[in-house]
């Protein structure tokens, strides 16, 4: 069976449906705006230099509500998929073309210079480069962002599976108990004592959950990693 990619644009999407129509994503939006009087004029817009992370005064009916989002379902997009969400000068990679010419685009049709640029992506694009699914944004007001541009490609159709242990100490735990016990049950029957028992699987059960455990809070500290609600928005490594 082939699993699809997972594309975190439409993710982002269907997330925001769950929480509110159409109809009510436009009228809050319509509020942020109008409220937006006072205008910040001659702004270097540079995606790679720090830039003020309040909002853009977009016109209201030439926004695509498609490409809205709340800051709710953006970390809760990060968390699921272990994402971080910074201010574009963190980036690493290369911004193509297309994104920087969908600014342009942007500015042309709302006759605004946007600031305020944000990225998601893995922890690892703010490092180096790489060929995941980066999406940029800009604010809007009032934790709504509009979504300019995403290129590259779409993440593992597994990835949410693999992080999803490093989303809480909960799920942490019972990954670890469910190894465990996997590994307990390859150990060679007999090879301990001739006679198998419950009580030496349990033994070695708990043998081998102390020894992943251990290895998994050394790697923790070691590394300086964290749970997924922790790092979603940090700006640092060791968060």
């Amino acid at each position: 069976m082939m699993f699809k990619n997972t594309d975190i644009e439409r993710e982002l999407h269907l997330r925001r449906n769950k929480q509110k129509k159409e109809l009510q994503i436009l009228e809050e939006v319509q509020r942020i705006l109008s409220q937006n009087i006072e205008k910040e004029t001659n702004i270097d817009v540079v995606l790679a230099s720090k830039n003020p992370s309040g909002s853009n005064d977009f016109d209201f009916d030439l926004l695509e509500t498609n490409r809205i989002y709340h800051i709710d379902q953006i970390k809760e997009i990060c968390i699921d998929y272990r994402l971080r969400f910074l201010d574009s000068r963190y980036f690493k990679g290369k911004i193509p073309k297309k994104a920087t010419s969908s600014i342009r685009d942007l500015e042309i049709t709302h006759n605004i210079e946007v600031k305020g640029f944000k990225i998601m992506a893995p922890s690892k694009l703010f490092k180096l480069e790489d060929k995941d699914d980066p999406l940029l944004f800009a604010p809007i007001g009032n934790d709504y962002f509009y979504l300019i541009a995403k290129w590259g490609n779409d993440l593992h159709p597994l990835r949410k599976l693999l992080v999803w242990p490093f989303k809480n100490i909960v799920n942490l735990t019972f990954f670890v108990f469910l190894i465990s016990y996997v590994v307990a049950l390859m150990v060679p029957n007999g090879l301990f004592s001739k006679n198998n028992s419950t009580a030496e699987f349990l033994i070695i059960f708990f043998f081998m959950f102390k020894c992943i455990a251990s290895v998994v809070i050394f790697y923790g500290f070691a590394l300086g990693k964290n749970f997924n609600p922790a790092i979603w928005n940090s700006k640092y490594f060791n968060a």
